[in-house]
């Protein structure tokens, strides 16, 4: 067996380009870690294939592939405008309705009924990933007239952002939980949670599925000014956070996101919680072969920076060259995990983890998941090893960026999968909690050949506690 060239996750979305069975086998090979399939498109006949043939193929290769469902939220987009694109010029004004009409150069209807309540004069509305932009000039009854600051082509369900704007709906939908029913019928755990804007929105979804008896994972994605006045919270009731930098880049200044960034994947490393960074990442690629050289350094310094994972929208769900795209994803990671051997990443978060022993917040998984690291780095180990059934300390080792592979043994189907989503973990299905023993460990990593004679291992376990998650145990093993 030959473990990836890549440490860093790779989330590709399953679309029209990328739903024959062949192609998703080819990107499993080609190292796609978790399918996003996006419930914004297609519908649940082609959602439930997606799923039968990701699971098929990954059971085909041996491999942990995770599926994320991504669930529209409260999505907030124009109605149907005839004989579109029309063009919104400049200077002109265009009234904005929330009544059901068929849309026009002057004329355009708004799915969202509360826009009327959300916006006051001089309030900026953008519409078509922002690439428009309109100044409200009046409010009567149903119609916001507006100014056109910036024109263009407009169409039929484009998106529509209200910077600054409070959005009277609930940030998770009646059709949302529908969809994370649907899901969890059909072996799904993993869910993110789009337009979050507090913790209760995480809790309401958690809680939704502990109700039907299903343990759940939520992947909060942070794209609301308000998720950014909350973000402890969201990254305490979270199980992951997912970077969507595209409506995040209109609810903010443009120029704040890179810090932005930075700031969400410092916080969600400490915490031990995944991160995935995501929109137009390679986004050139949907059309073209190569990537320009900014989506490359764009790619590149959110892994120096710590992300768990890098994500492929457009490109692998409905571009020309959906392998092209994640094979160079695969390259970037790889050069830019090279320059993170360093460590430097890994010695500020130690420092920072280190820190909490002064307040009294360090935990005892905290110095495991510590000493490990620094005894595989000092020993020249060639793997750390996790037995776990909750996939906590794997977590924890996984943030620090250790320089060998984290092998991970559990016995439990979600809990393997979600460990795909974190940097450096290479997750195995053991059949049974007997398996996931030291050694039978030992015994598997000798039958797959990934260790030979004199090769050290480190291995973080729980012994004593009765607690999931609550590793207490570190040893040093030479193979014989």
């Amino acid at each position: 067996m030959k473990l990836p060239s890549h440490k860093t996750k790779i989330v590709c979305t399953i679309g029209p380009s990328s739903s024959h069975p062949a192609i998703i086998e080819a990107m499993i090979k080609k190292g796609m870690n978790v399918a996003r399939l996006n419930f914004s498109h297609g519908d649940l006949a082609q959602h439930a294939l997606d799923i039968r043939n990701v699971r098929q193929a990954a059971a085909r290769l041996n491999r942990v592939v995770g599926i994320l469902i991504d669930l529209p939220g409260v999505k907030m987009r124009l109605g149907n405008i005839a004989d579109g694109p029309v063009i919104l010029r400049n200077g002109e004004t265009v009234t904005l309705t929330t009544r059901n009409v068929v849309g026009t150069s002057t004329l355009i209807p708004v799915q969202y009924k509360q826009l009327g309540k959300s916006v006051s004069k001089g309030s900026i509305i953008f519409l078509s990933d922002g690439f428009i932009q309109l100044k409200v000039l009046k409010l009567a009854g149903s119609e916001i007239i507006c100014r056109i600051i910036i024109g263009g082509p407009i169409s039929s369900h484009k998106g529509l952002n209200l910077p600054g704007a409070k959005i009277l709906v609930n940030a998770v939908t009646k059709k949302d939980l529908e969809f994370i029913d649907f899901g969890l019928r059909h072996g799904v755990n993993t869910f993110g949670i789009s337009f979050v804007e507090k913790a209760s929105d995480i809790n309401r979804v958690r809680e939704f599925a502990r109700k039907k008896g299903k343990l759940i994972n939520l992947v909060a994605k942070i794209e609301r000014r308000e998720a950014l006045d909350n973000l402890d919270g969201i990254l305490h009731a979270a199980d992951a956070i997912m970077i969507a930098r595209g409506d995040l880049g209109i609810e903010v200044p443009t120029e704040q996101v890179p810090i932005i960034q930075k700031k969400l994947i410092r916080k969600a490393n400490v915490m031990g919680k995944p991160i995935i960074t995501a929109t137009q990442m390679l986004g050139s690629m949907t059309k073209n072969l190569r990537p320009t050289r900014a989506e490359v350094n764009d790619v590149a310094n959110a892994i120096l920076d710590g992300t768990d994972a890098v994500m492929l929208s457009e490109e692998t769900a409905a571009g020309d060259y959906p392998i092209e795209a994640l094979e160079m994803m695969v390259k970037i990671a790889v050069s830019a995990e090279h320059l993170s051997a360093s460590g430097r990443l890994s010695h500020e978060i130690r420092e920072e983890i280190r820190g909490r022993f002064v307040t009294g917040h360090m935990t005892i998984p905290d110095v495991i998941s510590l000493n490990t690291v620094r005894a595989a780095e000092k020993l020249s180990a060639k793997y750390i090893i996790t037995p776990t059934s909750s996939g906590s300390t794997a977590r924890r080792i996984s943030r620090l960026k250790p320089h060998c592979w984290i092998l991970s043994f559990t016995h439990r189907d979600e809990v393997c999968r979600f460990l795909s989503f974190s940097y450096g973990m290479y997750p195995f299905k053991a059949p049974n909690q007997k398996s996931t023993q030291a050694s039978e460990i030992m015994k598997n990593l000798k039958t797959l050949r990934l260790v030979q004679k004199g090769d050290t291992i480190i291995i973080a376990e729980r012994r004593m506690s009765e607690k999931p998650g609550e590793t207490d145990s570190m040893g040093v093993m030479t193979i014989e």
